[in-house]
């Protein structure tokens, strides 16, 4: 009896879904959306590759000018869970049409900031009001399109977010080269109007419900925010400033710990919380959630020690980094049918799997790095780098998402793209926090092993004091003074291999890892896409 009482629920929810044609107007709205989500996260490195500029023009401290980038990861990391509630509260449209408006009102008021102070402010408004954009999108993608469809729509989104932290340093090299650090706000304003205007005009998805409003949790809010917030910031700043030895990270780090617990507490026993977390009940939602965390450690960490790498090491400018890193952005880009095409043939815990070890391979690869790698010997592990995102973005998405009932899509979807930007945030804290640590014991191993009694020693000092001859009396000084920096320079080579090596076991885990997650029923994706 519970069986054909659940029949009608199942076939008045997927008779729809079969029927309901992919209308030429709602995929031009959903790309529409697409591309302002697009904006959204390409905005995030886009500035990170041009602080330094900024820094300049404003006037900035070297501490103050980090607050621009931290300020807006912040403020987005809150906006994001929240924003499945807005969502239904205000409708799509509605709350797709705020964000992209508020963002692109934002992006105008950085470029005219004339201080630090302002650009801090406007920032942390262009992350908040900005975040909304990226799980609604999510969300529209399964509950808008019949499942059938997701093969064209999950790529599509999966693109968006790998390809625009990839190429933002690219972007915002020639930005800044080209122009001045104002075109990276500028660059948003006319794209920013036109996703507006089309949202408004083409999106009709679902009706708004402000009767939830009635019911909102403030409180669940408040510890959400003091939560995410602090947490943010701990992990942002805690590597740069010796984590808990500094006084303000001890601090919120406490804070965060707190609000941590009131919040959860309040999410469970609230009648309407903030976030619903019973999205975790469901075994795949939780393991693609998983998986879209480490998904994050990968996609922003080697966004991140490629440039870097490039910058300490090689000596390379914004521009000279954007050129060498094109190439991962262009094997997504490529990539992303064929994945696609991939997700209708194969099981996608094989997509996962050959994504997870193909990402293995490439940081495997990088882990023979020496001080003259360039930029055909960071080919072939962008090469893997790029395809492996692709593979693996895909069906993580439909696993996450594609099997939750529609009602919990929306609310799910913020709580999935939250994994993916805390894993970049702690991945980020953990690279750096192994980097200075390993910098550190490599530095004193290789000093130890500079003797005066070891006869190679003796040679480079008197072969480095022939080339500095022009110096007089001080050319003996400069030639330490140039071994140490050697010396330097390849304890720090040594350890940007220690953290590719790590990447390369976490990799190989999370391939070990996937018989914990279910196939995908068809009867479940039918349920979800309408």
């Amino acid at each position: 009896m519970a069986a054909s009482a659940a029949n009608p629920g199942i076939d008045a929810r997927s008779a729809p879904t079969r029927s309901a044609p992919l209308d030429r107007r709602r995929m031009v709205a959903f790309i529409c959306m697409v591309f302002g989500m697009f904006m959204a996260i390409l905005d995030i490195q886009i500035v990170s590759a041009s602080l330094a500029e900024i820094q300049a023009g404003l006037s900035a401290s070297a501490d103050e000018i980090s607050w621009v980038q931290t300020s807006y990861l912040i403020a987005e990391v809150i906006m994001i869970p929240l924003s499945g509630t807005l969502s239904r509260i205000l409708s799509t449209r509605w709350m797709f049409v705020i964000s992209a408006a508020g963002f692109t009102a934002m992006s105008a008021m950085c470029a005219t900031s004339s201080s630090i102070e302002e650009m801090i402010v406007w920032r942390a408004l262009q992350g908040f009001i900005g975040g909304g954009m990226i799980p609604t999108v999510f969300a529209a993608a399964y509950t808008v399109f019949p499942p059938e469809k997701r093969s064209i729509v999950s790529p599509m989104i999966g693109l968006v977010a790998t390809l625009a932290p990839t190429i933002g340093p690219t972007v915002g090299g020639y930005l800044t080269d080209l122009f001045s650090w104002h075109w990276l706000f500028l660059v948003n304003i006319v794209p920013g109007i036109v996703v507006v205007i089309s949202t408004y005009l083409l999106v009709d998805f679902d009706e708004p419900d402000f009767s939830l409003g009635k019911t909102f949790d403030w409180t669940g809010l408040g510890f959400m925010a003091v939560f995410l917030g602090s947490l943010e910031y701990v992990l942002e700043e805690g590597p740069s400033n010796d984590w808990f030895q500094d006084n303000i990270v001890l601090t919120l780090a406490i804070l965060c710990g707190v609000s941590a617990v009131a919040f959860f507490y309040r999410a469970f026993t609230a009648r309407h919380p903030i976030v619903d977390l019973r999205s975790f009940r469901d075994r795949n939602f939780a393991a693609g959630s998983a998986f879209s965390f480490v998904m994050g450690i990968g996609l922003y960490g080697l966004t991140y020690l490629y440039p870097l790498y490039l910058a300490r090491v090689r000596g390379y400018s914004a521009l000279q980094i954007g050129e060498t890193m094109f190439v991962t952005g262009i094997c997504m880009f490529f990539m992303a049918p064929v994945a696609g095409f991939l997700s209708r043939k194969l099981d996608p815990r094989i997509m996962m799997g050959l994504g997870f070890v193909g990402f293995a391979i490439g940081t495997w690869l990088v882990t023979g790095l020496t001080k003259d790698w360039d930029f055909w010997e960071l080919f072939l592990p962008q090469v893997f780098r790029g395809v492996s995102l692709m593979i693996c973005m895909v069906p993580i998405n439909n696993i996450a998402l594609g099997t939750l009932p529609p009602d919990r899509v929306k609310n799910a979807s913020g709580l999935y793209n939250l994994t993916r930007n805390l894993g970049g945030a702690v991945g980020l804290a953990v690279i750096n926090t192994i980097l200075d640590n390993r910098f550190d014991l490599h530095f004193a191993r290789l000093r130890e092993s500079l003797t005066w009694s070891r006869s190679s020693v003796d040679e480079t000092i008197a072969g480095l004091t022939s080339k500095l001859q022009e110096l007089g009396s001080e050319a003996g000084l400069a030639a330490l003074k140039t071994l140490s920096d050697i010396v330097r320079r390849e304890a720090m080579v040594m350890s940007f291999a220690d953290v590719f090596y790590l990447l390369t076991f976490l990799f190989l885990a999370l391939a070990c890892a996937l018989p914990l997650v279910r196939k995908p029923a068809p009867s479940a994706g039918s349920a979800a896409g309408h």
